[in-house]
């Protein structure tokens, strides 16, 4: 699989998007500097403040990193060369940037990393510029954002709504403008669903497709994934370039087969969405059909991922020593749900997740690539589902509710890409692509088809330095 950090980009005026690409292409040109960049997105990081989406700012690492690369030889940069990017409070770390994962006692004892970790030094060799992190909800366990000791994160479309979680800074700060692209994370829809909340694009890689060393802490017995949110296709897949990991390539056939699954739960504006989407396909030469939405085997691993979600928080806070008291009530529930969990339960999961990867490869019988909505419905209220709340299982059953299947791509391994097609109410609409493991490529060449015959998006503030 081709894999690279070096590219030529492409003249800004030759395409329609507004992105990282066109950004880097800008101050490669020389119309604008990496320095003044940086002071767009940091006066931005302040003008936008009440979005709440920036966890820790460093503003001499950026100003010194836009220094670095307005000095660097122009054969040394990279396709982002230039860009500002911010790093989730949750998942790899970057170099001087203290994770705390949205908790309040992680964030008091947190320390500045000396390294980034693979992933990281990946990105970074693109010529993305790492001087923050986004906000998260406490230890990642909400498709919301309310972050354990800081204000909420909202929604740039409508600050009355969520962005969406657990990535919702990166994606309050991508679709505010305050970067082009942004790190963020998926354990059981945590890049779907922002980016679908905020008209954004985003991969959850497939299993072992992107690095997690060299502290594989946010592995969660394989279910997790990283990588970025932006504002185009391209920008995702040049992110995927930079990091993916040697593995066999998969191709779709000439006229893919895309099979269409709707969710009876989900609403009339989110199915309108996903039939555009198919319409796009067919527009692009697509064998599309219908088949029923995998709900069952969606449900098993909603379960699984619970199981593996309270385990990992009751090990990791055990570890750090932060007693119940120290973290939001959902979260204590959570952690006393993993330390009733016994070793021979938690085997029994690894062992259905084992399965349940088998099993979904049936899912690809007659389709090389599924298409659903990514959410039920239009992004909830601000606060709708914080951690504030005692039982594990009402929590887990409205975020499944709300992003129906959303783990089924994380136990199973697949790949999945969610994408805009449409907008209703003034908010954008999501969807996203599925495919068999190995196929994240070749999902985002489907995407590709999706975009460029979607309606545009007016996002509701420009890139940062982007020169008009």
């Amino acid at each position: 699989m081709f894999r690279s950090t070096k590219a030529s980009p492409p003249d800004p005026a030759g395409f329609d998007v507004t992105d990282a690409t066109v950004l880097a292409a800008a101050i490669t040109a020389g119309q604008i500097t990496a320095v003044d960049v940086m002071e767009a997105s940091l006066s931005a990081c302040h003008a936008q403040s009440d979005l709440g989406a920036v966890a820790f700012l460093d503003e001499d690492m950026a100003r010194a990193g836009a220094r670095a690369a307005d000095a660097l030889p122009s054969d040394q940069r990279g396709p982002f060369h230039g860009v500002p990017f911010l790093v989730k409070d949750l998942g790899g770390f970057a170099k001087g940037l203290p994770a705390a994962a949205g908790s309040a006692a992680i964030r008091a004892q947190a320390r500045k990393p000396e390294s980034d970790n693979r992933l990281l030094q990946d990105l970074r060799q693109t010529g993305l510029i790492p001087f923050g992190l986004t906000t998260t909800p406490a230890f990642g366990l909400s498709l919301t954002c309310e972050p354990d000791g800081m204000a909420a994160t909202r929604n740039p479309w409508n600050p009355a709504l969520t962005p969406g979680g657990s990535s919702g800074g990166a994606a309050a700060a991508v679709a505010g403008g305050i970067v082009a692209i942004a790190h963020a994370t998926d354990a059981a829809g945590s890049i779907r669903v922002p980016a679908a909340c905020c008209g954004l694009t985003g991969l959850k890689p497939s299993r072992g497709a992107v690095p997690g060393g060299p502290d594989f802490a946010n592995h969660l017995m394989g279910i997790a994934s990283e990588l970025v949110l932006a504002r185009s296709v391209r920008d995702v897949e040049t992110a995927l370039h930079a990091v993916v990991r040697p593995m066999a390539p998969v191709h779709f056939p000439k006229r893919p087969r895309v099979a269409v699954a709707l969710p009876d739960r989900c609403g009339p504006d989110q199915r309108k969405a996903a039939e555009g989407a198919a319409d796009a396909l067919r527009d692009a030469g697509c064998e599309v059909h219908d088949v029923r939405a995998p709900d069952r085997i969606g449900a098993e691993a909603h379960e699984i991922a619970r199981t593996i979600l309270a385990v990992s928080l009751a090990e990791w806070l055990t570890a750090l020593r932060i007693s119940d008291d120290q973290v939001p009530p959902l979260a204590a529930a959570m952690v006393a749900e993993g330390r009733a969990t016994h070793a021979t339960a938690l085997f029994a999961s690894s062992r259905q997740l084992a399965r349940l990867t088998h099993r979904s490869r049936k899912l690809f019988n007659s389709a090389d690539a599924i298409l659903m909505p990514v959410l039920s419905s239009a992004p909830p209220v601000v606060g709708t589902l914080d951690l504030s709340g005692t039982s594990p299982d009402e929590h887990m059953a409205r975020l499944e509710a709300f992003a129906p299947n959303a783990a089924l791509a994380n136990v199973a391994g697949l790949p999945a890409l969610a994408l805009p097609c449409g907008t209703a109410n003034g908010l954008p609409l999501g969807v996203q692509l599925i495919g068999p493991t190995g196929t994240d490529f070749a999902l985002l060449k489907l995407g590709a088809l999706i975009e460029s015959r979607a309606p545009a998006l007016s996002f509701p503030s420009p890139i940062a330095g982007l020169p008009a």
